[in-house]
């Protein structure tokens, strides 16, 4: 299994130091892949979450996000080796062949390093923002993945589809991997059967061990029923904001995937054996915010991450 890291791509005490500084030091550290996410905007009113239940105000530090493939762009120059994934593009609010050459072009100038995780968006406002139909945008989400996918092909790329459609051309550049994984992000059996079926692996966001046991074995039975190898598909799972990192253990109430190195240490095995590829820490997500980092504060941050590792190498859940 690998260890992922949210980039600090949020939040008032973010910046382009901060994110390079996180970014350099990951690598450094062993970490596998660097994550962003995508957010158009932040409502005033108080919304329905992904989450569900009764409206609330979307967490502050949604009101300034770095964009994740211009912040990719700018980590690529300053990384050799670690990957750089989305969690989550928003599919429904960009167009197929653009989106794919944006991506290809970070593939070519990070050398083949990038992850595509796709979602199909929840909030009803960036639909309008958009001037795209929240209806069925799990279908159009699926569409748009073909789409995406034939443009990274051979020329010259064609698709006719119900909502996209891409005349006979020349798309290019093309991705420097002969397959950029796509990852789709769910929670509803439904997604995670679409998942299952169509995309290279599936990103979920769990609060438990017992819960995404569950949700692993789902997205894999779902696949033999697709026909495919669970072996083949990954599995990368955010650690639920927030879960922080700190130097004392936590006692009762700890969130999964949060707490001292060793307690995450301890949780990353238990989804290792869930059947777990990648988890990816979520601790930095909007620094400032959810840890209380500030300033001089990131440096004791990292040092954690490092004993993350250390922890985790220790119990045998990651390779020295």
């Amino acid at each position: 299994m690998e260890l992922g890291l949210a980039l600090p791509t949020a939040g008032p005490e973010t910046s382009p130091e901060t994110i390079i500084k996180v970014a350099k030091e990951a690598e450094r550290l062993g970490y596998a892949a660097l994550w962003t996410f995508e957010r158009l905007l932040r409502p005033l009113e108080k919304v329905v979450l992904w989450t569900g239940g009764e409206p609330q105000t979307v967490p502050e530090f949604y009101g300034s996000t770095y964009e994740p493939l211009e912040t990719l762009s700018y980590v690529a120059a300053e990384t050799e080796r670690i990957k750089l994934g989305t969690a989550v593009l928003l599919a429904p609010m960009h167009v197929p062949v653009m989106l794919a050459r944006r991506l290809a072009t970070l593939d070519q100038f990070s050398g083949g390093r990038v992850i595509a995780g796709m979602g199909q968006g929840w909030q009803h406002h960036e639909f309008e923002t958009a001037n795209v139909s929240s209806r069925r945008k799990g279908v159009r989400t699926e569409e748009f993945i073909a789409a995406m996918r034939a443009a990274w092909g051979p020329d010259p790329v064609q698709h006719e589809g119900e909502f996209y459609k891409i005349t006979p051309s020349q798309v290019n550049p093309k991705p420097v991997q002969a397959h950029i994984p796509v990852l789709l992000a769910a929670t509803s059996p439904a997604a995670i059967k679409r998942a299952a079926r169509i995309a290279d692996g599936l990103l979920p966001l769990t609060s438990s061990a017992q819960e995404l046991a569950g949700v692993v074995s789902t997205f894999h039975d779902a696949a033999r029923e697709a026909g495919r190898d669970p072996k083949d598909l990954q599995v990368i799972n955010q650690a639920a904001w927030p879960t922080p990192v700190t130097r004392e253990p936590i006692g009762d109430g700890r969130p999964f995937l949060g707490g001292s190195p060793r307690q995450i240490a301890e949780d990353l095995m238990a989804a290792r054996e869930s059947g777990v590829t990648q988890v990816y820490l979520a601790a930095g997500q909007g620094l400032g915010l959810d840890v209380g980092l500030k300033g001089a504060d990131v440096d004791e941050w990292l040092g954690l991450l490092g004993e993350v590792i250390e922890a985790a190498e220790q119990l045998g859940v990651l390779a020295p």
